[in-house]
């Protein structure tokens, strides 16, 4: 398992293997990471490419310790140009890339082990819904900058969630607003609206958003 293809002579047909072993497992790992979670065409195709690129990659510049730097002075440049993501998308990335390493090195035994542990801890964390609080969420409150928000809206809070806590404050409209992200445990979403209808009082009828950890983290 922990022994290369590339051991001894490169031939066309184990280098046609790491490749077709690469579109397998890319398009594999898009699958798997696509379980219960929403994904975009554009997210879902790198997933399935990433293997086959770094595999190439690291193929090529093995043993070339030049071509190596300039590689990794290209891939920055491929960091400022991408947007962040949420956590399961940047695991997603390390994942692909970490295949694809493995098989840019000749380890096919070893990437499918790892893809067969990845897939099969990603599928049953994400059955089993691990770490999910289904309360949790994240509040965005938009006040006018002339109003206290100190401690404003402790008591809504108090009556409709199970704990609070105000984690940013940052302007807005050069600033002629502000917004409060509090991080808060709802006691039950059936009285969600009458929650915000309560926040829209005191806030003047500003913005208000309330929503879940994942799609605050995609905002």
């Amino acid at each position: 398992m922990l022994t290369s293809i590339f051991t001894g002579n490169i031939t066309a047909i184990k280098v046609l293997i790491m490749l077709g072993v690469a579109i397998a497992l890319g398009v594999l790992n898009a699958i798997i990471f696509s379980y219960k979670s929403f994904q975009t065409r554009s997210f879902s195709l790198t997933l399935a490419l990433v293997p086959l690129i770094s595999s190439v990659i690291i193929f090529i510049v093995n043993d070339h310790l030049g071509v190596g730097v300039a590689v990794a002075g290209a891939f920055t440049l491929v960091r400022f140009r991408s947007i962040a993501g949420n956590g399961r998308e940047i695991i997603a990335i390390f994942a692909s890339m970490a295949i694809g390493l493995l098989l840019g090195m000749g380890y096919i035994y070893l990437s499918l082990t790892v893809f067969a542990v990845l897939a099969i801890l990603t599928l049953f964390l994400t059955a089993i819904r691990f770490g999910e609080q289904e309360t949790a969420r994240v509040l965005r409150i938009t006040i006018p900058e002339d109003l206290d928000y100190e401690g404003i809206f402790d008591k809504v809070l108090k009556k409709y969630t199970n704990n609070y806590r105000l984690e940013r404050i940052r302007t807005r409209n050069m600033g002629t607003l502000y917004e409060l992200t509090y991080n808060v445990s709802m006691k039950s979403m059936k009285h969600s609206k009458a929650f915000l209808d309560d926040i829209r009082i005191l806030n003047g009828n500003l913005n208000v958003t309330l929503s879940t950890y994942s799609d605050h983290e995609s905002l």
